[in-house]
């Protein structure tokens, strides 16, 4: 009796995607080194090693590149292809993969350079291979967009602006109001652990693909698209989205949004929680979020703040104000001119509205969720070009872009019979200093002249900036021009403002009657004490000091005078007190002044990006010195924050660069 025994051999005996020198050259070694992440329209390599000879005169291998869950050619998520290229595919067959037989193959070792098309959708792709009536799983990568590439999606820019919106992982926020411009460090982090697992998921839970996943897989293909995707589901208005906005003043079972120095921590516990929103946001945070997600995905973006922001309810270009006469009830507005506003701009082509380019460049991205927009919170991307010239007509939400840099304003006194007299009348309060940060620097650069012509020369006013802590002091000043004497009756109010323009409490009020003697000066002083404002203002962005000033033989004679008083934070030192090296303990020393010589900080909470918490108690003008140690895991250019939070003051920060360098064992 004999037995026959059959060994079945494999034409494949493995393959090598060579992922480090791959991400290397498309430039995402950043994001890892072990998994295949390439960018689109540029050829990566990979190794095949098979059993037998292989003469692409005789043989064909048959390559298969797919991605969602139901891939199909004529939508570019099933792409067949080969070499030699002799592949059968449908005739409706778009952004077909390419590969060709490097020269320094061998019979049995093939070295293949494959190529996704520069309109490849993005996301996670599978790869496979057939020879010879077999077919084996080459492996998983990731395809993302290329801004390196110039084509249909994307414009040049140079290699120091790509490197600035899409590798830098530190940035700047902008906020205070238009006198009084503040800055604040922001880490991005978009290349962080699970980076790319967590931007893929934000696609993936996105509204239109759970109506229909395919369509919207093949649609990643464009940035306009996935530019709307991710600026819907940043905010959790209406889906699973990162973000929840919160403009009151209880954050209970979340973190105030000042308390955020970055977007991986947020991005991070969204993704841990299985996907529920992290609270809370306002529009800074939901911008720098946005910004890190669109940079991981290979979009050029970068963060803008609009001073004197209109948000127009009911798209008129009219906001409205009221200011209530003595002793009356104020009257709720609909519309709202913020201290300031935060979005994204991306930067890509707009074929969809002219292929001449006429409206290329760079496109509002508004993720904070204000207006609908086709029936979900978003907004964009707008074309800042379009902004400029008027052109409201276009994709997608000009009309709400352009009134928060272009609405006129109209204050109105509201008297005790309910009448409103217009005081009055401007068109030149918002839109003001459009900032951003530089490229390559920490400057901050004015871009108020792409969104709108100049209104007239801007001028510059010397401010003594008020520190929190402090008692506020002002100066009313009061010039006549008339040859009479005129008794006045002067209403100075003073409000603690959120930054999105709404009061939140009255701090003080008090009416003064005055006389102003003709051709001189009348110069009234206001103070506002440290224990009126600090409770109300403790949630707060600036104190609104109005006067209103009546004519009393004249009462229609009224005149308004308006400040947003921003507050400067105490100073706070944060410094480094070693030198910096991967993977090997860093010292630095965070110092604070305790400002307030009446009152013990309680509640202290000091947190270090990336390094935890700690908490202590702050007696009267005593000074806060911690010491704190932490592991650099990155080289390079780095930002350390400090946060302080403590009772009395909300979230004061500070910044430091490290320059972390690689150890040598």
């Amino acid at each position: 009796m004999f037995m026959f025994v059959l060994f079945f051999l494999s034409v494949f005996k493995g393959v090598d995607l060579h992922p480090g020198n791959n991400n290397l050259l498309h430039h995402t070694s950043e994001i890892s080194v072990d998994q295949l992440i390439v960018r689109r329209g540029q050829p990566f390599k990979l190794t095949l090693n098979v059993a037998q000879p292989f003469d692409p005169k005789l043989h064909q291998l048959h390559i298969t590149a797919k991605t969602g869950q139901i891939p199909t050619e004529k939508q570019g998520t099933l792409s067949l292809f080969g070499v030699p290229d002799v592949v059968t595919r449908s005739r409706s067959a778009i952004a077909v993969w390419k590969a060709d037989l490097h020269k320094d193959s061998s019979l049995q070792t093939l070295v293949l350079n494959l190529t996704p098309p520069a309109v490849t959708p993005v996301g996670e792709w599978i790869l496979s291979v057939k020879l010879g009536g077999e077919e084996m799983l080459l492996g998983k990568l990731v395809v993302l967009y290329n801004p390196w590439c110039t084509g249909r999606c994307f414009i040049c820019l140079d290699e120091n602006e790509i490197k600035e919106y899409v590798m830098n992982e530190q940035g700047v926020i902008y906020k205070g109001n238009e006198r009084r411009i503040t800055c604040g460090a922001w880490d991005f982090g978009q290349f962080e652990d699970n980076m790319v697992e967590i931007s893929l998921m934000i696609l993936d839970l996105n509204l239109k693909h759970e109506k229909d996943p395919a369509d919207d897989v093949s649609a990643r293909c464009n940035p306009i698209y996935v530019s709307r995707v991710v600026c819907a589901m940043i905010n959790s208005q209406d889906d699973r989205g990162v973000l929840q906005g919160n403009w009151g003043n209880s954050y209970i079972g979340g973190h105030p949004p000042t308390h955020w120095s970055g977007s991986y921590p947020i991005l991070r516990r969204w993704y841990n929680i299985g996907a529920h929103p992290v609270k809370y946001g306002q529009c800074w945070v939901f911008a720098g979020v946005m910004c890190s997600v669109m940079r991981l995905l290979g979009i050029p973006c970068r963060v803008v703040t609009n001073f004197s922001s209109a948000h127009d309810n009911n798209a008129n270009l009219i906001i409205d104000e009221y200011h209530a006469d003595y002793g009356v009830a104020p009257k709720a507005s609909h519309d709202s001119i913020w201290n300031y506003h935060v979005w994204v701009e991306a930067w890509m082509r707009r074929p969809d509205l002219s292929e001449d380019g006429a409206f290329d460049g760079w496109q509002v991205v508004d993720p904070t969720p204000q207006e609908k927009s086709d029936g979900i919170f978003c907004c964009g991307p707008a074309p800042v070009k379009a902004i400029l010239k008027g052109e409201t007509n276009l994709k997608y939400d000009i009309p709400f872009v352009f009134s928060e840099v272009n609405a006129d304003c109209i204050d109105w006194l509201v008297k005790a019979d309910g009448s409103k007299l217009n005081i009055f009348s401007d068109t030149v309060r918002v839109g003001h200093n459009i900032s951003t940060k530089s490229v390559g620097s920490i400057k901050r650069l004015d871009i108020t002249d792409s969104y709108k012509y100049r209104e007239g020369t801007e001028k510059e006013r010397e401010v003594s900036p008020p520190r929190n802590g402090k008692d506020v002091r002002l100066k009313l000043l009061l010039r006549s021009e008339s040859s009479s004497v005129r008794s006045l009756s002067v209403n100075i109010s003073v409000q603690a403002m959120t930054y999105n323009g709404l009061p939140a409490a009255s701090i003080q009020t008090e009416v003064k009657d005055k006389i102003l003697l003709p051709g001189t000066d009348l110069c009234i002083r206001i103070r506002v004490p440290f224990s009126a404002y600090h409770k109300p203002m403790l949630d707060c962005d600036s104190l609104k000091v109005s006067a209103l000033v009546t004519d009393k033989e004249r009462p229609d004679n009224m005149y308004l005078a308006v400040d947003d008083v921003v507050l400067i934070d105490p100073p706070i030192s944060l410094k480094m007190t070693s030198s910096a090296k991967v993977n090997h303990a860093t010292r630095g020393e965070v110092i604070f002044m305790n400002p307030v010589v009446t009152e013990t900080l309680t509640n202290c909470t000091l947190t270090l990006s990336g390094s935890g918490l700690m908490k202590e108690d702050v007696e009267p003008n005593n000074r806060l010195r911690v010491n704190f140690s932490f592991v650099p895991y990155k080289c390079g250019k780095r930002t350390l924050v400090a946060d302080f939070d403590c009772s009395t003051f909300r979230d004061i920060k500070a910044s430091c660069a490290v320059y972390v360098q690689l150890s040598r064992f």
